[in-house]
């Protein structure tokens, strides 16, 4: 008995123990997904912070809801972070209504039946709230309130297999049944954005591995152990079938490595031969860091050189980045939008907005040295002989930056970092992948509504003008008089004919005027701000102004006094009008189209003579205090990485702000230490690209065209290591 008793007690210690691993498993599944449930929800969808400040965005947690993956049966449940739209004009929403109680009954009593229990399953609580919340949204958001163009844009969190509004549909309420207006903006799901053959084309591939056309039909025999909607989940759309066995080497990785070995072969010449690094070969020490950083350091005084250009470049350069500072992050999220705009439309905002006129400073400089440095060297059937060469120097000059720009952009940029907003970036990726020929043949301008490289519409102007500048430049290589015939009369045709264009159009006058429309913006951006005919008059200003400085060059310059200073005042009274002209339209009360269209056309040819003065003054010694402030030493080097600086700084600018993860407050102070961050990495990218892609391409294209005479430096070069070796 006592052993058939002993057997009972173990069975049953046995079926305890069983059903508390049970009852604690069982436990610990609805903690995880009470746990899961949690971080779905705390990821997703709230009201925003500062909607009283026009703030309608919350942005939600990002990397949270894509970190979510637990294996819950009957399936795996994977985040899927969205971003719907919610206007806040609700025109057809029909919340129902909890039937009145009856006269002179109380609310003790049985509650009538009503004819919504789909949506909450307790009513009571919820009558109110929902009948004040229909009159706010029928009566409160008119079609003509100025809140009418406004939408919630809410981060939604859910499960990769559904559809924000089923999820919401299921989880909150049934926004289907009571006429809820929402529409999904876009999603993303966590490894959406795999590598495309640009981007093999650019680096090795980092996880070797095959990819598939999605458009082609698979092989039904073929074993493939991976989830199709997960992994070939392409945020960018890709038709693309890649060799498995294929292992391409990409060309930067290529670049690197003869970076390297050019590296240190001219290291070798120099510390180890002691022959100098002249003696090296020129071809294989081109892209050596060690000389095309010393080149780039090094600063020597030429007779003739425009000295105030670079303080000039330097100072336009920053003030570009400054303005794409304020207006990238300006056109972000944050808690006190309403404070911000306020500012922007405010005087003490003005140093920022009339900042794109400083655009029209680097027309100025074109057109003034193109005249400069070929007046006196060539003669007009020179000009026409060799008139292959004088396109192709220039297509060859500045073509190796603005392509590694482009082929970053469309390959390497994609896969820096990410955010909820990472959209914007996408959709730069896709207009390089597909319109990298109108950007590097500099038709971008006409061709394309957003270039590829944000600031390259600039580069598609100035090439252009300088294909057209020959026109001009052949009279200007002969005799003084018809010089100056072909100089009046051009500036006078394109202002005339600018002029009617600008009135005949009614432009804006900025990109942003909050008394017009988003259709005269783009209308202004696309006809106006980035065409040759509105952007012209600054250059042939400048190519005025580099005739006088070549007529003058190493001649001494006699004014009077009186003439000096009332250039000064003049220069400084219409450059200061230039810059005042931005504050007066952003008023809620400008409409002027007379004055729009002034401004339009004669601000910028104003701004480029008024800077041309400068120049020419502080050339012949009448700049003073301005002529010691911009020809300083530390100007030198930001001017010579200004046009990197100019093509990478904004697309480094969109990848920063777009892996913002929530709103943030505005302050000036703020956006000023934020552009002091943005000039620093834009001057440290442009001196990289300048050392390894700029500098050695330049020697190459000089080598090409131009000729190299190194053989015989190169037979003493090995002679003289071998002596020293055998010593």
């Amino acid at each position: 008995m006592e052993i058939y008793g002993a057997r009972a007690r173990a069975r049953a210690r046995a079926r305890a123990c069983h059903c508390a691993g049970a009852a604690r498993a069982a436990l610990e599944y609805l903690f995880l997904y009470f746990i899961l449930c949690f971080i779905v929800l705390d990821a997703g969808i709230r009201l925003p912070r500062g909607i009283s400040q026009e703030n309608f965005v919350d942005l939600g947690y990002y990397q949270q809801c894509l970190a979510i993956s637990e294996n819950f049966e009957p399936s795996d449940i994977e985040g899927k972070y969205c971003m719907i739209n919610v206007p806040l004009v609700q025109d057809e929403l029909n919340l129902p209504v909890l039937p009145e109680w009856p006269e002179g009954s109380e609310r003790s009593g049985d509650w009538p039946k009503h004819p919504w229990q789909q949506l909450f399953s307790i009513t009571g609580p919820h009558s109110d709230r929902f009948r004040n919340l229909q009159k706010l949204l029928l009566h409160r958001v008119t079609e003509d309130s100025p809140l009418a163009n406004e939408v919630f844009r809410l981060a939604v969190c859910l499960p990769k297999v559904c559809t924000p509004r089923q999820f919401i549909d299921t989880v909150f309420i049934n926004t289907t049944s009571v006429g809820f207006k929402l529409t999904e903006e876009y999603c993303r799901l966590r490894n959406d954005k795999p590598f495309a053959p640009v981007d093999y084309a650019a680096i090795p591939d980092p996880d070797p591995g095959f990819y598939l056309d999605l458009n082609s039909d698979l092989d039904p025999d073929l074993d493939l152990d991976l989830d199709v909607d997960q992994d070939l989940h392409l945020y960018l759309d890709q038709d693309l079938v890649l060799d498995p066995e294929l292992d391409p080497k990409g060309v930067f990785s290529f670049i690197i490595l003869i970076t390297v070995l050019s590296t240190l072969y001219d290291i070798y010449f120099t510390a180890i031969c002691k022959e100098g690094s002249k003696k090296a070969h020129t071809l294989v020490k081109s892209f050596s860091v060690y000389t095309n950083t010393r080149r780039l350091l090094t600063f020597n005084s030429v007779p003739g050189t425009l000295e105030s250009l670079d303080g000039i470049r330097s100072i336009s350069m920053m003030w570009v980045i400054i303005f794409h500072t304020y207006m990238t992050n300006g056109s972000g999220h944050f808690f006190n939008r309403q404070e911000m705009i306020k500012w922007l439309y405010s005087f003490s905002a003005l140093w920022v907005v009339a900042t794109p006129i400083s655009v029209d400073t680097f027309f100025l400089l074109s057109g003034m040295l193109i005249v400069y440095t070929t007046v006196g060297k060539i003669t007009p059937k020179g000009l026409l002989k060799n008139i292959h060469m004088f396109y192709l120097h220039r297509l060859l000059r500045m073509f190796p930056i603005l392509a590694t720009a482009v082929f970053l952009q469309a390959s390497l940029f994609n896969h820096l970092s990410d955010g909820p907003e990472w959209r914007i970036v996408v959709d730069k990726v896709e207009r390089c992948r597909a319109y990298w020929w109108a950007t590097l043949t500099y038709v971008q301008n006409y061709l394309v509504d957003k270039p590829c490289i944000g600031p390259s519409w600039y580069l598609a102007v100035d090439m252009q003008l300088h294909i057209l500048s020959p026109l001009i430049l052949f009279w200007m290589l002969g005799r003084r008089r018809s010089a100056w015939i072909a100089l009046t009369v051009v500036i006078l045709a394109v202002m005339v004919v600018s002029t009617t264009y600008n009135y005949l159009n009614k432009f804006q006058t900025a990109s942003f005027v909050p008394t017009r429309s988003q259709e005269d913006a783009n209308h202004y951006l696309r006809y106006y701000y980035q065409n040759t005919l509105t952007r012209c008059s600054p250059f042939f200003v400048g190519m005025l102004f580099g005739y006088l400085l070549n007529m003058y060059k190493s001649k001494q310059v006699h004014m009077a006094r009186w003439f000096v200073a009332l250039c000064w005042f003049c220069a400084f009274v219409v450059s200061a009008g230039v810059i005042y002209s931005s504050y007066p339209v952003l008023q809620m009360d400008w409409d002027s189209p007379f004055w729009d269209g002034i401004i339009n056309s004669f601000a910028r040819p104003g701004w480029a003579v008024c800077i041309g003065w400068v120049i020419f003054a502080c050339t012949h010694g009448y700049g003073g205090p301005v002529n010691w402030f911009l020809t300083l030493r530390m100007w030198k080097l930001p001017s010579r990485l200004s046009y990197a600086m100019y093509i990478f700084h904004y697309s480094l600018m969109v990848i920063v702000n777009t892996t913002s993860v929530s709103t943030s407050h505005f302050s000036v102070q703020r956006y000023f230490y934020r552009f002091l961050a943005d000039f620093v990495t834009a001057f440290i990218v442009a001196f990289v690209a300048t050392v390894l892609i700029d500098s050695p391409f330049s020697t190459l294209i000089h080598m090409a065209i131009g000729g190299s005479k190194t053989g015989k430096a190169t037979v003493k070069t090995k002679q003289g290591c071998e002596g020293e070796n055998k010593q």
